[in-house]
């Protein structure tokens, strides 16, 4: 080749020999350690060609090569602790945590929406009041309720006043009193309000207190308390405003200034949020009274005798049917004389349904009866709600009458203001007749009034005399056509 050096081949090597020296150690230089297993020391060595210098260009495309080989996933070796890293703790499968993408999962983490809350458990038949931890899952299936309507409960959401009559309970959401009544205890929502707290007391008081005459069901007398509560608490919040407004809206008449709006301000934001909870109350009940079939509804132990009593009128009727069929199986043929049996045994079964029957109709008018006793109720309680929705309204409507009393005022200051600066306009007028006067005899030229005696005198008296005439002239114009009250 005329380009470069001749380069010297080297000895063929093959597959066997080259593996066989791809297994020897290699020395701090890099030269094979002739230790053959079979020849020993005096073996003839192979000859090698000697490696070939690393370019620049190689370099780049090895490092080419390695880019374009797909990442395989990496081997970490075990955690190790120390003092400046300590192991993890491990979580074994199915405990309470939650697992990161990493696959690492922290015990004390709790999921969004499975954590339990704290309720408040008062028992019909014994009055008693214990805290529950209860999750959402066991609520809803010892209520059997959906989740949209434990949702109304959650503290951590802001819903308007809402009460929901379902099958098995009763879903009362009426400001702090936040509760689920069924037919044997109510559970309410533990919180560190007092009305709570009151709430839960009063309750286990009325029911160990309850009157022998008093045949109201337990979940009437349970809403019938927290209807109390709500009232009671809306109407001290009114009276509360009520006590604050009416001194400060005097002393706004009286007088007006920036710190008297803001007060006032503030105190109408508040009277209108106050009035759309009371207000929400009080469609909630009306809503309620139109209804038959939510009063109906909310009628829980009614519901739960007549479904004991189907099962129980079931049950004897299947032994009913049981027993004609065990004593029809028997060996001896029947006979005529056993006859009379089976009708008086059919005639038994008839009465029975005729009694469930008869329970039934007598089930639905006592409903019906209950049902006027809960409208009776709540519409006790929407005279009460009513009246402080009256006293809101008259107390913004006392709001708004001095408001137009201060727009009036205002708009009387304003037309002072214009009429004095009419005024003013006016006699800037008589003035310019003075300034017209002094400018024209101010000119630089000869006149045979400068030598008259007294001249200046007559000057300033013809002038005073006429701009007054203009004067009176223009307030005799304003009088005439009521623009001024003179």
């Amino acid at each position: 080749m005329s380009g470069g050096r001749p380069r010297r081949p080297g000895p063929h090597v093959s597959p066997s020999s080259s593996a066989h020296t791809a297994s020897l150690p290699l020395s701090s230089t890099g030269r094979l350690h002739a230790t053959h297993e079979r020849g020993g020391p005096s073996a003839k060595r192979p000859h090698r060609p000697h490696p070939r210098p690393i370019t620049r260009r190689r370099a780049m495309a090895a490092a080419g090569d390695s880019a374009k080989q797909p990442l395989l996933p990496r081997a970490h070796p075990p955690h190790v602790a120390s003092a400046s890293s300590p192991a993890l703790p491990s979580v074994p499968p199915g405990s309470a945590g939650r697992r990161f993408p990493g696959g690492l999962d922290v015990p004390n983490l709790k999921k969004r929406g499975g954590g339990t809350r704290s309720w408040i458990r008062v028992e019909a038949a014994t009055a008693s009041v214990q805290t529950l931890e209860i999750d959402k899952a066991t609520m809803m299936r010892r209520c059997e309720l959906p989740a949209r309507d434990l949702r109304l409960l959650d503290p951590l959401f802001v819903y308007p006043s809402t009460v929901l009559g379902r099958e098995r309970a009763i879903v009362v959401n009426l400001e702090q009193i936040r509760c689920v009544i069924t037919a044997d205890e109510v559970l309410l929502l533990n919180s560190l309000d007092s009305y709570v707290l009151q709430y839960a007391a009063e309750l286990q008081r009325r029911l160990l207190q309850r009157a022998e005459g008093d045949e109201l069901p337990f979940e009437f007398r349970a809403l019938e308390l927290a209807l109390e509560a709500a009232c009671s608490f809306l109407d001290a919040q009114a009276a509360e405003l009520e006590i604050e407004a009416y001194p400060l809206l005097d002393e706004l008449t009286s007088k007006i200034s920036t710190l008297n709006l803001e007060r006032v301000r503030r105190l109408k934001s508040r009277l209108v949020a106050l009035t759309r909870r009371v207000q929400k109350v009080r469609d909630e009940i009306e809503q309620l009274m139109d209804d038959d079939g939510d009063m109906a509804e909310m009628y829980l132990t009614e519901k739960k005798l007549r479904m004991e009593s189907s099962v129980f009128g079931d049950q004897s009727l299947l032994g009913y049917n049981s027993a004609g069929a065990a004593g029809t199986s028997a060996s001896a043929p029947v006979s005529p004389v056993s006859s009379p049996t089976e009708s008086r045994k059919l005639e038994k079964a008839f009465s029975l349904c005729r009694s469930r029957h008869d329970s039934v109709k007598s089930s639905d008018n006592t409903t019906t009866e209950h049902i006027e006793e809960l409208e009776m109720l709540l519409e006790a309680y929407f005279v009460v709600i009513d009246s402080t929705l009256n006293k809101l309204t008259s107390l913004k409507e006392y709001i708004d009458d001095t408001e137009d009393f201060i727009n009036i005022q205002l708009d009387n200051v304003r037309n002072q203001l214009i009429q004095f600066e009419l005024l003013l306009t006016t006699a800037t007028f008589v003035v310019a007749i003075f300034g017209v006067v002094a400018g024209v005899f101010g000119m630089n030229f000869e006149s045979t009034v400068f030598k008259i005696h007294n001249a200046f005198s007559w000057v300033l008296i013809i002038t005073g005399v006429v701009g007054a005439f203009i004067f009176f002239s223009f307030l005799w114009f304003f009088k005439y056509k009521r623009l001024m009250p003179l």
